[in-house]
C-alpha cells in the first residue's frame, strides 16, 4: 500500500481501483454483521466461494462480505448485483439453486424472495417495502462495501470529503459548515454537533481530543454497531475532519467490550488508514498530524455519558462528574474533549462533500438530516432503519416495520432507550424528531424504538426498565441511587399485587426528585418510563392497584391459568409440558391445573392447540371450580357434549 501524498494520489487511486472493476460484473454480497453472523453468514459465504470454483466461475463472479444490510429479522440476507436482486433467509444448501437459477439460467429461486403480506414475491431490494420506505443516506453503503477492504470505501468516494477539507476548507469554515448543517448528536443529548466544535476549538490549551462514543447500552439498540463494523471508514474520515476543525492530533474510539467484530473492523481500517497515509503523521501531504486509539469500554451503561465515558478513558472508573465545566472545555485529563457518537461523526463527511444546504434539505425544522433507528419488538420487520426525521411513528411501524405480529394491535412504542418513554396508539401520527418526541415525555434517545402490543403490561415495561437502570446506576449520587431504587420497590409491590392507594403519586414524587437532583443523564431520564407509562397509561396502574388485575395478563402474581372442562380434549399435550407437573388427568380424563402447584410459567396456555384453546388466563377474578379428578370426557359424534 503506497502513501497517498496528495489529493492528487487519492483521485488517482480511486479511479485505478474502479478502473480494475467491471460494474457489469456478476457479484454476491453476503451481510455479515453481528445479526447474520450469528444466523450462519461465514457458512453460506465459503459455500458461494466453494461452488463459484467448482461450476468454473472463479474471476468472473466477485463475493464480497459486507457490513450489516439492516434487514436482521431475515437473515442471512444475500443480494446479488448488478440486477439488485435479494435473497433472504439463505443457507448454505441453497447456494448451488441460488447460483444456477440467477447467474446461468437467469431466473430467481421464488423462495427465498420477500413475500408481502398478499404472498407476492419481490425480488430487489429496493422494492422491499422494508427498504422502499427508507432513506438510506448514512447507512446505504452498508450492502456495498467489505469493511476490511479500505479499496472499497475509496471506490465510492471515501476520504474525498478529508481532502476537501484539509486543501479548500479552513477549520473555521468546516467548523461553520458542520454549524449551519444544524447536525445535532445522533447518541441521545441532541445538542448542535458544530456548536460543540466550537467551543472545543476555542477553549484554551495546546492539546485537544477528539472522541467517539460506541458504547451503546441501550437494550435492543445497534446502530453504532453496525456502522462501526460496516463501514467504519467513514467514522473514522468524519472523526479526521473533526479533529483538523477542532485542532486536535489524538483522538480515541470508545467502543464496547461486547462488540468483537466492530473492534476487529475498526482495527483494520486503522492499520490500512496509517498504510494509505489517511493517518498519522502529514495526512494527505497537508501537514496536519492525527491518530487514533482504541478503548475498549468494560460494559457499564453509564460509560456512555460523556463525562463517565472520559474518565474511563483515563485509566478510572467508569463515573460521571459534576459539570461546573464542559467536557468540550474540561474533559480528559482536564484538556477539551469533544465527544460525538458514531452516527453522528459518519455523516460529517456527507455533509462536507453535499453541503449543509443538501443536509438541511432533509427533515424538520428543528431536526435536519436521517436518523437510524432499531426497529424491534412486537413488528413484523425487525432490524435498523433510516428515515428523514420528520417521519410519523406509524409510517416507520406500518409501512416499513410490517406492521405487528400475529395481527394483534399496537399498544405503545417506546422510544430513546430505558431513558426514553412510552407512547401510546393515538401518538403514532407523530413525526418522529428530537422536539416532537421530548413534547411529549419521550426522547430520540441514540435511536431504539420498541414496539409493543396489546399483550404488553405497561406497568411491567416500566419495571423492566427501571431494574435495568438501577443495575447500571454507578451510585455516585444519592438521588440516583436511591430514587430508582425506590421506584423498583414500588412497581415490583404493584406488579406483585400489593400496591395501595396513592403508589402512583409516590412515583410520580420520587420521578420528580430524581430527574432534578441527580449528577447525570443516567439519573435525569430515568423517570421517563414511568412517567409516560403513567400519563398514558393511568388506567392499567389503576387495575393493578385497585382490582389486582393485569390487564395484559403479564404479571404472574396477578394471573391464574385454568382448563375449561367443556373445551379440554384431553389430549394430554399440556400435562407433557408443564414443568412442574402441576396438570393431573389422563387419555379421556378432563385435565385439571393444581392451583397450589401452578408457578404461572405459562406453558400451558401457549402449547394448547388454538383450536382448543382449553387453556384460560384469568386475571382479577376468582379461578372457577374445577371438576372432581378423575372425571371423563362425554364425547358424541366426534364431540364433548
Amino acid at each position: 500500500m503506497p502513501k497517498l501524498r496528495s489529493p492528487a494520489d487519492l483521485e488517482n487511486k480511486r479511479q485505478q481501483i474502479l478502473s480494475q472493476r467491471d460494474p457489469n460484473k456478476p457479484c454476491v454480497t453476503i451481510c455479515s454483521g453481528t445479526g447474520c453472523h450469528a444466523l450462519g453468514s461465514d457458512n453460506v459465504s465459503e459455500a458461494f466461494v466453494k461452488e463459484i470454483s467448482k461450476n468454473g466461475l472463479t474471476g468472473k463472479v466477485d463475493v464480497r462480505r459486507t457490513g450489516c444490510h439492516g434487514f436482521c429479522e431475515r437473515g442471512p440476507v444475500v443480494v446479488m448485483f448488478p440486477e439488485g436482486t435479494s435473497y433472504l433467509g439463505v443457507k448454505p444448501a441453497d447456494v448451488p439453486e441460488v447460483l444456477s437459477r440467477t447467474l446461468v439460467d437467469k431466473q430467481l429461486v421464488e423462495r427465498l424472495l420477500y413475500k408481502d403480506s398478499a404472498g407476492k414475491t419481490i425480488a430487489h431490494e429496493s422494492d422491499i417495502p422494508f427498504y422502499k420506505f427508507q432513506s438510506r443516506v448514512v447507512f446505504g453503503n452498508n450492502t456495498r462495501i467489505d469493511p476490511k477492504n479500505i479499496d472499497d470505501y475509496i471506490a465510492l468516494g471515501g476520504y474525498s470529503a478529508l481532502a476537501k477539507a484539509l486543501f479548500k476548507m479552513s477549520p473555521e469554515q468546516v467548523v461553520e459548515e458542520v454549524k449551519k448543517s444544524n447536525l445535532r448528536g445522533r447518541g441521545g443529548g441532541g445538542f448542535p454537533a458544530g456548536v460543540k466544535w466550537e467551543t472545543t476549538r476555542n477553549a484554551p490549551g495546546d492539546i485537544k481530543y477528539v472522541i467517539v462514543n460506541a458504547d451503546e447500552g441501550d437494550p435492543g439498540a445497534f446502530m453504532d454497531r453496525s456502522l462501526l463494523e460496516g463501514n467504519p471508514h467513514s467514522v473514522l474520515e468524519g472523526l479526521i475532519i473533526g479533529a483538523y476543525a477542532i485542532g486536535s492530533h489524538e483522538g480515541f474510539i470508545y467502543v464496547r467490550q461486547e462488540y468483537p467484530l466492530a473492534v476487529e473492523n475498526i482495527t483494520i481500517a486503522l492499520e490500512q488508514a496509517r498504510k494509505y497515509g489517511l493517518l498519522g503523521k502529514n495526512i494527505l501531504g497537508s501537514g496536519f498530524d492525527f491518530d487514533v486509539k482504541i478503548h475498549r469500554g468494560a460494559g457499564a451503561f453509564v460509560s456512555g455519558e460523556s463525562s463517565a465515558l472520559m474518565t474511563a478513558i483515563e485509566g478510572k472508573v467508569g463515573e460521571p462528574r459534576p459539570k461546573y465545566i464542559r467536557t468540550a472545555v474540561s474533559g480528559i485529563w482536564e484538556r477539551p474533549s469533544n465527544l460525538n457518537n458514531v452516527e453522528t461523526w459518519a455523516t460529517v463527511p456527507l455533509i462536507i462533500n453535499r453541503g449543509a444546504d443538501w443536509f438541511t434539505g432533509i427533515g424538520t425544522k428543528g431536526s435536519k438530516g436521517t436518523k437510524i433507528f432499531s426497529l424491534v419488538g412486537k413488528v413484523n420487520n425487525t432490524g435498523l432503519v433510516e428515515v428523514p426525521m420528520g417521519m410519523s411513528l406509524r409510517d416507520i411501524i406500518f409501512k416499513i416495520g410490517g406492521g405487528i405480529r400475529k395481527d394483534k394491535k399496537f399498544k405503545a412504542v417506546q422510544t430513546g432507550g430505558p431513558s426514553g418513554g412510552c407512547l401510546p396508539e393515538n401518538l403514532i401520527d407523530l413525526p418522529v424528531d428530537f422536539d416532537e418526541l421530548t413534547k411529549v415525555g419521550s426522547m430520540m434517545g441514540s435511536g431504539g424504538m420498541i414496539v409493543m402490543d396489546e399483550d404488553t403490561c405497561m406497568v411491567d415495561v416500566a419495571r423492566y426498565f427501571l431494574n435495568f437502570l438501577s443495575d447500571e446506576s454507578c451510585g455516585k449520587c444519592v438521588p440516583c441511587r436511591q430514587g430508582i431504587d425506590q421506584m423498583v420497590q414500588i412497581l415490583n409491590r404493584i406488579c406483585e399485587g400489593k400496591g395501595e392507594p396513592g403508589d402512583i403519586e409516590l412515583l410520580e414524587e420520587i420521578c420528580e426528585t430524581t430527574r432534578d437532583a441527580s449528577l447525570c443523564a443516567l439519573g435525569q431520564t430515568a423517570p421517563n418510563p414511568v412517567l409516560s407509562t403513567v400519563q398514558y397509561f393511568r388506567d392499567e396502574y389503576k387495575a393493578h392497584i385497585d382490582q389486582k388485575r393485569c390487564p395484559a395478563g403479564v404479571c404472574k402474581a396477578l394471573v391464574s391459568f385454568y382448563i375449561d372442562p367443556d373445551k379440554c380434549q384431553a389430549c394430554q399435550i399440556c400435562l407433557r409440558n408443564c414443568p412442574v407437573e402441576a396438570i393431573s388427568g389422563g387419555k379421556n380424563i378432563i385435565h385439571i391445573i393444581d392451583q397450589a402447584k401452578c408457578t404461572k410459567c405459562g406453558t400451558c396456555f401457549e402449547v394448547c392447540p388454538q383450536r382448543f384453546s382449553a387453556v384460560v388466563k384469568i386475571s382479577g377474578e376468582p379461578v372457577p371450580a374445577a371438576p372432581p379428578p378423575g372425571t371423563e370426557l362425554i364425547r358424541k359424534k366426534g364431540k364433548q357434549e
